[in-house]
């Protein structure tokens, strides 16, 4: 293959070998996939249906649904069909749009994730002030300007990986197109290439962490002095569930990037790469539900609303 223009497909990594044990992959992706779908399903339809929450937090927490959903859809529906159909292959044309998606979910929902961050620290250093500063116009450029900033870094990281030659086959070591993976396939050192990339990653990936820190640490003083003990247990379980979706995330892609390369192997990199692929998004709607009454009382009200509207 002289370039990557000869290329007509991907052979991506199997994850079974026998035919029972494909079927058992495609049976425990698809409860996983099924569990994500329901989970943020009902955030997104119980949001955009009560008026209750239609505030701020719910309006960003839509926006996290919407990007989990997409990020699991991206890749978890193409390997159950290559498992149920015993194939491993995806074609040029499904691995490019595959690796724009993935890269644009996650690095919007990172930045979602921050903007929701500092909306929790005007909520509760600011609370005065937060109808002004957290109206709906404000809303909503905040939520537009995560979407935007992930589509321009999916935009650049996509085109600078596919113009690089590929030459040395077209096996990629993944369940999914991956940048890593698909570097490993170039005919040229793209040991440059990689290494502006990690830079411009790490950088934005820090200043955001950062952030949310910086935030947090303020969040955390205000709450102390709080002086109710009811009065500090509601401050804590507004930012707790935002505070363990960022840990899961940031922890899982750090891991999956940035761990030393010793520690590499083809079966951790693919475990690694389930983890913050899959269970972010199908634990965030459990994480932000599970204490939260306003959201379980809507989500109820639905499931009323579609038992009363059945025959």
């Amino acid at each position: 293959m002289s370039n990557s223009s000869s290329l007509n497909e991907f052979l991506l990594l199997p994850l079974a070998g026998t035919r029972e044990q494909q079927l058992l992959h495609f049976s425990l992706f698809l409860g996983i996939y099924m569990a994500a779908l329901l989970g943020n399903s009902l955030i997104i339809t119980a949001v955009a249906c009560d008026h209750r929450l239609h505030t701020p937090m719910y309006f960003f927490l839509l926006n996290l649904s919407i990007l989990d959903l997409g990020s699991i859809s991206t890749t978890v529906p193409k390997s159950m069909a290559n498992s149920l159909w015993n194939t491993r292959s995806i074609s040029y044309s499904g691995c490019v749009p595959q690796v724009f998606l993935v890269i644009f979910l996650f690095s919007a929902e990172y930045y979602l994730l921050t903007v929701m961050a500092y909306d929790r620290y005007v909520a509760i250093c600011k609370p005065l002030h937060y109808g002004t500063i957290m109206d709906s116009r404000a809303c909503v450029r905040m939520a537009a300007a995560a979407w935007a900033s992930g589509f321009i870094y999916a935009v650049l990281h996509t085109g600078n990986t596919f113009s690089i030659p590929l030459c040395q086959g077209n096996a990629v070591d993944q369940f999914f197109c991956e940048i890593p993976q698909i570097f490993k396939l170039s005919c040229t050192d793209s040991y440059l290439r990689e290494v502006g990339l990690i830079v411009v990653s790490v950088f934005l990936v820090f200043w955001c962490f950062i952030f949310i820190v910086l935030t947090y640490v303020q969040i955390f003083t205000a709450v102390l002095r709080i002086p109710s003990e009811q009065g500090r247990h509601k401050a804590f379980s507004m930012c707790l569930p935002h505070l363990a979706v960022v840990s899961l995330f940031v922890v899982t892609l750090t891991f999956a990037y940035l761990k030393p390369p010793n520690l590499s192997s083809p079966t951790l990199d693919l475990v690694v790469s389930v983890l913050y692929s899959m269970v972010p998004p199908t634990l965030n709607p459990l994480i932000y539900s599970m204490r939260n009454k306003e959201l379980q009382e809507a989500v109820r009200k639905l499931f009323q609303l579609v038992q009363v509207q059945q025959p």
